[in-house]
């Protein structure tokens, strides 16, 4: 198997929405944010398949390792292999894959954020670099629409943190800011044990607000010139915003289920912005 071949096979294997996004993308463009896609995926593994957290931080460590490896000209996994021809011609430096690799590891480290302000740091990390990196090689003339990709990050990023409430909980996480859930009254074990109930509710609709917020934001901070070329960015906003809806007109039944869209909406949903350039 080539690496372009397994970076192909893991994009199309996890099953993303990212995926739909990239199908209408010219073929360097497509080969690049596939390769750069499934670095982030390979890396968040780590993570989320540990089951020895030791483990996880060698693993972490040796992909540290790999970066400054395959800048040096000798990457040795078929993830970097695929991804560092690359890395010039789109802007992608060290510090970007540095970015994704510490935000894992937080996940290694933390399982609670006191305040908003301490989720956004993690948000940046995980999402906020990999948006600025995939304006990056979608195609931006403009400083500001790095500004946009971080944004877009950001609410990508809280509206999976949104959907994914009970399975995070399985894994003894809450990403909800603490001092959120103090506002509303909801307790931490609450949300370990799955208990549905009117403040948990509010707290998440608390939570959508802001997501929808930064939807606005982003959207408002891209650049008119920039705006054909960051079209799979706007897919990705489509079909996060719409998962967005549905799990707020379900009233949050996000404890005991993992809310999606379908196969079939979603490449809808990325047709109608890549052909009619709606959301």
């Amino acid at each position: 198997m080539t690496p372009e071949q397994y970076v192909q096979n893991k994009a199309a294997a996890s099953g993303s929405s990212f995926y739909y996004a990239f199908l209408f993308l010219p073929a360097p463009r497509r080969a690049a944010i596939t390769a750069f896609y499934a670095f982030c995926r390979e890396v968040d593994d780590v993570v989320d398949d540990a089951v020895d957290p030791g483990v996880a931080r060698i693993k972490l460590a040796w992909w540290q390792s790999e970066v400054a490896q395959s800048f040096n000209g000798k990457p040795s996994h078929p993830v970097t292999q695929a991804l560092m021809p690359h890395c010039a011609a789109f802007g992608i430096a060290p510090r970007h894959l540095l970015a994704v690799i510490e935000g894992c590891q937080m996940d290694l480290e933390q399982t609670r954020y006191l305040d908003y302000a301490g989720l956004q740091r993690y948000c940046h990390l995980v999402a906020g670099v990999v948006g600025e990196v995939a304006a990056q090689i979608f195609g931006q003339t403009q400083t500001q629409t790095s500004s946009y990709a971080r944004t877009l990050g950001q609410a990508l990023q809280l509206t999976n943190i949104i959907r994914d409430v009970g399975e995070d909980a399985l894994r003894g996480r809450i990403y909800l800011p603490m001092s959120d859930m103090q506002q509303f009254d909801v307790k931490a074990h609450e949300i370990l044990k799955r208990n549905y109930s009117e403040r948990f509710t509010a707290l998440m609709a608390f939570q959508a607000q802001r997501a929808h917020g930064l939807y606005d934001e982003a959207l408002a901070l891209l650049p008119e010139t920039d705006r054909r070329a960051q079209k799979p960015g706007l897919m990705m906003a489509s079909i996060y915003r719409t998962l967005l809806r549905e799990i707020e007109a379900d009233r949050f039944q996000v404890l005991h289920q993992r809310v999606h869209l379908t196969p079939l909406r979603k490449m809808w949903l990325a047709w109608k912005v890549q052909a009619l350039g709606r959301m």
